[in-house]
């Protein structure tokens, strides 16, 4: 499964040159470096701007505002995470223990940077329709990271509409550890259960 090309531009978009692209790289590091130190409120358009040493209207026109960047953040991260686990994939035989083993890797990276993991998923939750590029970023990125696990190049619709749920059970295991209300344990137990359905619709592909 191919990830996602951050120099690819989105819905028309023309890519980034190279010296577009190393500029957008110094503002997403920037834009994770503060937000790993303070969270969603430390993270301030002016300050990625003199971090990243480009013009705040600069920052703006690649950006719109702090929601954009953290969103576009949150992919980035994901891609690193997805170049990691490629260079030592889970040896399980089974697709299901794959995936669930990808996915608590992701999530222990997260969780190494517990205000980085906050702002980004508290921006993922004030994203309006002007972020939808940004948040459908997030979700190809995901769901190649599952399809990966799975060892999938051509998933079938029911393959996809599994790789889905997964996905937002992820997602939603991360929002309710961040706010306290589930812990380590019970989110793995969650994440191996959810991952359950890929054998359950491998199995109702060889049903006769």
């Amino acid at each position: 499964m191919t990830a996602p090309d951050a120099r690819t531009g989105t819905q028309g978009t023309p890519a980034l040159t190279e010296r577009q692209e190393a500029r957008r790289r110094r503002i997403l590091h920037a834009s994770a470096q503060l937000a790993a130190r303070g969270g969603f409120d430390a993270v301030q358009m002016r300050e990625v701007a003199e971090s990243s040493q480009v013009a705040l209207g600069t920052l703006y026109r690649y950006f719109p505002s702090k929601v954009h960047l953290l969103v576009a953040t949150m992919q980035d991260q994901l891609q690193h995470m997805h170049t990691t686990v490629r260079k030592r994939p889970p040896s399980s035989d089974s697709p299901a223990e794959r995936v669930a083993d990808t996915l608590m890797r992701a999530f222990r990276a997260l969780q190494r940077e517990p205000h980085l993991a906050d702002a980004m998923v508290r921006a993922l939750t004030f994203a309006d329709r002007s972020v939808s590029p940004e948040v459908d970023q997030v979700s190809r990125q995901t769901t190649a990271i599952i399809l990966d696990a799975m060892g999938l190049d051509d998933p079938s619709p029911e393959q996809l509409s599994a790789v889905r749920v997964i996905e937002h059970t992820w997602h939603s295991a991360l929002i309710t550890w961040l706010s306290g209300r589930a812990s380590i344990a019970q989110v793995k137990i969650d994440i191996e259960t959810v991952c359950r359905l890929i054998d359950l619709v491998e199995e109702d592909r060889s049903a006769p």
